[in-house]
């Protein structure tokens, strides 16, 4: 049972987060099925229609709370140094680390989905991935990269299967500290870039076809 929140007047994009905000702690706190429209809008103080209006339905505000958790949020690569992929990456790994920590019960909510179970979560979860390889690229300045491109987000994507894992590692079992899972993250991303990667190319030789 949510405890009714007092209503408050809002602009209408305060308002939207305000409802995001408290759909993703009661989505985390429970599962999809298990939170109704309802819950929301006496949570956040609004009527329910309200959410209909801003999101279409229960479905449509889901998935765009996932979209939030899953899709790296363009802050995690603003304002980096202009220094070496070494020190941007692990600075991008901390930010990304905080997000998820902040936002813990949604995130493993989100990550546990899987892919095959839902047609339009699955087009949420492989927008995630390539964004993910996006921010990467860019942290480690190979944003221009040509010859082998499509192989190195394909690697991109595979880091970020062991990234969820490794999430688990932290948040659900204690195996790994905060410390930990930032060292492995940073650097097996590290040395993705510099060293397999580069093995890949080689292995491929000079006539290789290059992607794109």
């Amino acid at each position: 049972m949510t405890t009714p929140a007092k209503r408050q007047r809002l602009a209408p994009d305060q308002r939207r987060k305000q409802i995001l905000a408290v759909a993703r702690r009661l989505f985390g706190q429970g599962c999809y099925s298990s939170v109704s429209t309802s819950d929301i809008a006496r949570a956040a103080g609004v009527a329910r229609p309200l959410i209909n209006h801003y999101f279409g339905g229960k479905r449509q505000l889901y998935l765009e709370v996932v979209r939030q958790m899953l899709v790296t949020p363009v802050s995690v690569t603003e304002h980096l140094p202009r220094t070496n992929p070494q020190e941007r990456i692990s600075i991008v790994v901390d930010r990304w680390i905080d997000v998820v920590e902040h936002n813990r019960e949604m995130w493993l909510s989100a990550i546990g989905e899987g892919i095959g179970l839902d047609e339009d979560l699955d087009q949420v979860l492989l927008e995630s991935d390539e964004v993910a390889a996006d921010r990467v690229l860019e942290a480690a300045m190979m944003t221009d990269v040509v010859e082998g491109r499509e192989q190195l987000r394909a690697m991109i994507r595979a880091y970020g299967t062991m990234l969820k894992a490794a999430s688990r590692e932290w948040l659900v079992r204690g195996t790994l500290s905060r410390g930990d899972l930032h060292i492995m993250l940073t650097r097996s991303a590290l040395h993705l870039l510099q060293d397999v990667y580069p093995a890949v190319r080689e292995q491929a030789g000079p006539n290789a076809r290059p992607r794109s």
